[in-house]
């Protein structure tokens, strides 16, 4: 009996041991991330909860960490719901690679280390006291386009009113968020943010141009592009990546519905817009562009990069604006200058597709990240690498 006994206790408890194990080895994942660029990578990178369902079983997600292996510290983290069902669907963090290397980072969960915070932080939101602009912003660029009060005034010859769906470019010069505090300077002074007050201002003007990255159906030499946008909601704020989406009414002859998810990541100079449509009748292409305004400025169409530049000045400083996409979605691009204000336009047409994705985006000289034409080119040259080769995620 003492040998039917023994075998049995000992396997009882190796398989406690081993189930001991088992739920030790889920108190920590490790991340890998590889860096296949002859560059430095400093970068937002994704995880997908589904990925990571067994390390979470069990934990409050306030109470996850990244710790980056290198330095011991820390990371700041951001979770996303991107489909509004209260479940979060991707963990972010921000991620440091040199070139053609690895860099390892550990998932704990440890609620007694304080997520790291910073005032450096991606922003967006709709601003109703400004008629009703969507801005957006990272530490190195801001954006923003025009909603449906815009429109109406416009359309009724009231003050105040845009009537685009351009996208506006905000020209800032201080790593810190700017539009709340751009726009409770409007309140008391309309054109508080047109002048520089140390952290830059808006000069650009838009119109009914694309501004940089607005999208439309190329058709008989001429742009059919959509009103203001009627609907918006926020999917995501910061710290790391601000996202949201924005709707448009039915435009054109062939009635295309469009909606586009734009997203910004901190430390870059570029918007993702990834552009969905439908429409009633077969569309021949979609397009998007970047404005020429006085056409004084260097256009560059570089169709097989997929990197398309504008070079120009504005109030005597340097400005480079930018779009860059898959190569094989173009159909073609070229420069459309016209006599008619705002319709000077650098055109990408693409292929017509349910989804355009692209990243549209610019630096400014007084920004201190890029001063003149070479800058810009290597920064569009980077960003499109980085796009063909993103950073691989491993988690184990």
């Amino acid at each position: 009996m003492r040998y039917i006994k023994t075998p049995a206790l000992l396997t009882a408890l190796m398989f406690t041991s081993f189930a001991g194990l088992q739920v030790m080895a889920q108190e920590s994942l490790t991340v890998t991330i590889k860096n296949n660029l002859g560059i430095d990578r400093n970068e937002v990178v994704t995880i997908n909860s589904k990925d990571i369902t067994g390390f979470l079983k069990g934990k409050n997600e306030k109470d996850i960490r990244v710790k980056n292996n290198t330095t011991g510290k820390m990371e700041p983290l951001q979770w996303i719901d991107n489909d509004g069902d209260k479940n979060n669907d991707e963990l972010l963090f921000m991620a440091t690679v040199k070139p053609n290397s690895s860099a390892i980072y550990t998932l704990v969960s440890d609620a007694s280390v304080p997520v790291p915070v910073s005032q450096i932080t991606t922003f967006s939101r709709f601003v109703p006291e400004r008629t009703d602009d969507y801005t957006w912003e990272n530490d190195k660029v801001a954006f923003r386009t025009y909603g449906p009060d815009a429109q109406m005034r416009t359309e009724q010859h009231r003050e105040n009113g845009t009537l685009s769906s351009g996208i506006d470019i905000w020209l800032k010069r201080t790593p810190l968020p700017i539009i709340n505090k751009w726009y409770k300077g409007y309140l008391t002074d309309p054109m508080f943010y047109h002048s520089d007050r140390g952290e830059g201002y808006d000069p650009y003007h838009v119109g009914a141009s694309r501004g940089t990255g607005g999208t439309g159906i190329w058709e008989k030499d001429s742009l059919l592009v959509s009103k203001n946008f009627v609907t918006y909601k926020t999917i995501a704020v910061g710290p790391l990546r601000t996202v949201f989406e924005l709707s448009y009414a039915p435009f054109s002859p062939y009635q295309v519905k469009e909606t586009k998810r734009i997203s910004l990541d901190l430390g870059s100079n570029f918007s993702k817009f990834e552009v969905m449509h439908s429409s009633a009748k077969q569309v021949p292409n979609y397009a998007t562009g970047i404005t020429l305004h006085q056409n004084e400025g260097e256009a560059e169409v570089l169709t097989k990069e997929g990197v398309f530049a504008y070079h120009e000045k504005i109030d005597g400083t340097y400005l480079g604006e930018g779009i860059i996409m898959q190569p094989n979605i173009i159909e073609k691009a070229f420069v459309n200058k016209s006599k008619t204000k705002d319709q000077s336009n650098l055109i990408i047409v693409t292929k017509a597709s349910p989804k355009l994705t692209y990243y549209a985006g610019f630096v400014w000289e007084k920004s201190g990240q890029g001063a003149n034409k070479a800058d810009w080119d290597a920064l569009l040259k980077k960003q499109a690498q980085i796009i063909k080769s993103p950073l691989t995620v491993t988690v184990k």
